[in-house]
């Protein structure tokens, strides 16, 4: 295809040409975005003075249409940092009614918020809540770990959880489902001493309920633990024809682990053995296998010798 030469007037003229149609374009953009508009963003509703003696549960989203007005290049420019900001709505009026009406409250609302270009309205204008009775409640605190100890080192005691009720109040219907409630999970590792933390709560879910306090202090006893041995005598249960019963040995090495601040008290007294007689009686055993009924918490039995004991029956 041939080649349209131009001399070097043409140049210029066709030059100047699309100079002046970008020129053009240019002031036609400038005045279009100096106009004023309408434009819209999603705003998240934030209730204040709810109603204390009445439950809510609100009958719409919890996120909002917002009209506010600004020129082009407000909302060429500035229109992403309006997305998802709070929108505080007062809840006062529920006292007496079911409905909460925006454009009411937009004095307050444009005067509240940290927007360069007004409010005009939003959608929906209204807002509907669904009522019923308000209940209060007191439920234990479930704490929810993830904890890894280090080697030789365990919970060498019982947790305290400070308080260990907390307070919720909201629906009947919601309420009466409540047994309790969870802490954030509380997850560490390579733990070697005394755990002390302060832990929130997990947060409310509905807006309709209230949990009081948010927060709890726990505490969980960690120690170092080793081994210890002791002797105790085995006892028989069940012998319920009084049989004259002669078991042998008559006592058991319990070899147990436990914290090293609890060790020096560890002696015989803190554990019982036991016999059943009804195995022999109801299922033919020739020797009786031995069951510890009683030890110390957070002690962790490592044997039993011997784990059975053998028995003469004098009737």
């Amino acid at each position: 295809m041939a080649l349209i030469k131009l001399s070097a007037s043409e140049r210029r003229r066709l030059s100047a040409f699309f100079t002046c149609v970008v020129l053009a374009m240019l002031v036609w953009v400038f005045y279009t975005l100096s106009d004023t508009y309408s434009f819209t963003v999603n705003e998240v509703l934030v209730y204040k003075n709810s109603p204390q003696k009445r439950a809510f549960h609100p009958l719409q989203a919890d996120t909002i249409k917002a009209t506010l007005k600004g020129t082009g290049w407000e909302i060429l420019f500035q229109k992403m940092e309006y997305a998802n900001k709070n929108i505080e709505v007062d809840l006062k009026s529920l006292e007496s009614k079911d409905y909460v009406v925006l454009s009411s409250q937009l004095k307050q609302i444009n005067n509240k918020t940290d927007f360069d270009q007004p409010i005009v309205s939003f959608s929906p204008d209204t807002l509907y809540f669904d009522f019923s009775g308000r209940t209060v409640k007191r439920v234990p605190v479930n704490l929810i770990t993830g904890i890894h100890y280090q080697r030789q080192f365990a919970q060498s005691n019982n947790i305290t959880v400070e308080p260990s009720y907390v307070t919720v109040s909201g629906p009947d219907n919601v309420i009466d489902n409540i047994k309790s409630w969870n802490t954030d999970s509380l997850v560490l590792d390579s733990v070697n001493e005394t755990i002390r933390a302060n832990l929130a709560l997990e947060p409310v879910k509905q807006g309709n309920l209230s949990i009081y306090p948010k927060s709890v202090r726990v505490r969980i006893p960690v120690d170092e633990f080793t081994e210890k041995t002791v002797q105790i005598p085995v006892k028989l249960v069940n012998n319920h024809n009084f049989y004259h019963v002669k078991i042998f040995p008559q006592k058991v090495k319990i070899t147990f682990t436990t914290s090293l601040r609890k060790y020096p008290e560890m002696d015989e007294d803190f554990f019982e053995a036991a016999a059943d007689l009804d195995l022999w009686h109801n299922s033919g055993y020739s020797t009786l296998p031995v069951k510890l009924t009683r030890y110390p918490p957070y002690c962790k039995i490592v044997k039993i010798e011997p784990q059975n004991v053998d028995f003469i029956i004098r009737k």
